[in-house]
C-alpha cells in the first residue's frame, strides 16, 4: 500500500515499529518518510503514536469553576443580558467577577452568544436634566398571542433615568383605552411636563389640525404633547431601544397565551428593568437610582381652563366643531367640541389666533372674502 494512503496513526506505528528493530536506522528511516529526527524521537519517547493536545495541563489564569457558574447562573435567568450587565450584578452580590471581556469569553465557550448580540442595533437619543421632565409614550409593535388574539404593549419611560413608568397589555389603540391607564399612572407617579409621542392615534400628530380627545385632555392637565418628526426615528432611540430590549427579554423568551398573562410578565419584568438591571447609559446602575415621583400629583376633578378677561371666549357646541365671530362661522378641529376657546389678536389686523390656554390651535382672518365653513 502506498504510504500515503495510510493513515497517519499508521505511519506512525509503523514508523516506531520499524525504528526499534535492533540495528535499525533512524535517519534513514526519517529521510524516506520525510520526517525531522526530533519528531521521529519524540516518537519513539512514547507509548502511543496519538497525537497530543498542546494545551497546557493547568491554567492558573483562567477563572474558577465557582465564578464561571455565577456568571452561567445570571445569564440564564436573563438570557438577554451581556457581559457588562452581568458583572456589575456580580457586584452587586459582592463577588470579585473578572474583566467584560473574560466574562464575553465565558459566555463565548459555553455557547451562550446568539449572532444577533455580536452586532447590536444602535440608536441616538437626547436627555433631560431630571426626572419628570419628560415621559416617552408609545405603543410597541402588535403580537399576536396564544389564544391568536392581538395585543398591543403600551409603554411609559422616563426620559431621564430610564424608569419604565408602566407597561400595559392592551387590547386596541383608542383613548377609551388608554385614558384610564394614565390616570392610574399619573396618581402613582404624579404628572410629567410634556409627554414625547409618535404621529398618529391616539395622540393626534404635529400639525394644527390634528388634535385628538386625550391630547386635549393632557393640555388640561398641564401636560404638554411634543410630537417626533415624522421620517426621524433619532430622537426616537431611546424608545426604541427600550421596545427592543422588552421583545428580547420577554416576548421573545415565551410569548403569553393571553392578556392576563402577558400583564403579569410585563408587570415582572417592569420590576426587574427598574430595580434590578443594569443600564449602560446610568453608569450600570438601575434606573431607580435616578428615579423620584414628580412634585404635580393628579387632580381629584379635571381642571377647567382659565382666560384672561381680556380673552374673548367662545364655547363651541358639542354637535359641532364650529363657533361665531364677527357675525361668521368659523371652524376648529373636532377635539375642541365642548370646550371653551380663546380668541387673540395677532400682530396683523384681522387676524386671530384661536388658542385653548395657552395653545395656540387654529387663526382665523377676517380679511377673507368668505369664512372658513
Amino acid at each position: 500500500m502506498p504510504w500515503k494512503q495510510v493513515s497517519i496513526m499508521d505511519q506512525r506505528e509503523e514508523f516506531v515499529a520499524l525504528a526499534r528493530l535492533p540495528g535499525a536506522n533512524v535517519s534513514e528511516l526519517c529521510r524516506r518518510r520525510g520526517i525531522s529526527r526530533d519528531t521521529a524521537y519524540r516518537w519513539l519517547g512514547r507509548e502511543d503514536c496519538a497525537d497530543r493536545s498542546r494545551r497546557p495541563h493547568n491554567s492558573p489564569l483562567r477563572t474558577g469553576a465557582e465564578m464561571e457558574a455565577s456568571v452561567l447562573a445570571v445569564r440564564d435567568e436573563h438570557p438577554a443580558w451581556g457581559a457588562r450587565k452581568i458583572r456589575q450584578i456580580l457586584l452587586n452580590q459582592g463577588l470579585a467577577p473578572p474583566a467584560v471581556s473574560t466574562l464575553q469569553a465565558i459566555l463565548e465557550r459555553h455557547g451562550r452568544i446568539a449572532d444577533s448580540d455580536r452586532h447590536p442595533q444602535k440608536y441616538e437619543s437626547f436627555e433631560k436634566p431630571a426626572p419628570n421632565l419628560l415621559w416617552q409614550m408609545d405603543f410597541k409593535g402588535q403580537f399576536q398571542m396564544g389564544n391568536n388574539h392581538w395585543c398591543w404593549p403600551l409603554t411609559i419611560v422616563d426620559d431621564h433615568s430610564r424608569y419604565a413608568l408602566d407597561i400595559q397589555a392592551c387590547s386596541g389603540q383608542t383613548t377609551t383605552t388608554i385614558k384610564p391607564l394614565l390616570e392610574n399612572t399619573f396618581r402613582r407617579y404624579g404628572l410629567p411636563a410634556a409627554f414625547y409621542v409618535d404621529n398618529g392615534p391616539p395622540w393626534g400628530g404635529g400639525e394644527p389640525k390634528q388634535y385628538t380627545p386625550l391630547r386635549v385632555w393632557l393640555l388640561k392637565l398641564g401636560v404638554r404633547v411634543i410630537h417626533a418628526t415624522p421620517y426621524h426615528p433619532q430622537g426616537r432611540g431611546k424608545n426604541e431601544r427600550f421596545h427592543r430590549t422588552l421583545k428580547r427579554e420577554v416576548l421573545d423568551a415565551d410569548l403569553p397565551v393571553d392578556i392576563q398573562q402577558a400583564q403579569a410578565a410585563f408587570d415582572r419584568w417592569r420590576y426587574v428593568y427598574n430595580h434590578v438591571r443594569p443600564h449602560q447609559s446610568l453608569d450600570m446602575m438601575a434606573p431607580i437610582s435616578r428615579y423620584k415621583a414628580s412634585a404635580r400629583p393628579m387632580p381629584d376633578t379635571l381642571p377647567e381652563i382659565v382666560y384672561d378677561s381680556s380673552d374673548i371666549v367662545r364655547k363651541v357646541p358639542k354637535e359641532q366643531p364650529k363657533f361665531s365671530f364677527k357675525g361668521r362661522v368659523w371652524r376648529v378641529p373636532k377635539a375642541f367640541q365642548g370646550e371653551r376657546i380663546a380668541l387673540r389678536p395677532s400682530e396683523t389686523d384681522g387676524i386671530y389666533n384661536v388658542c385653548f390656554g395657552a395653545i395656540p390651535i387654529a387663526t382665523i382672518d377676517l380679511n377673507q372674502a368668505q369664512s372658513s365653513e
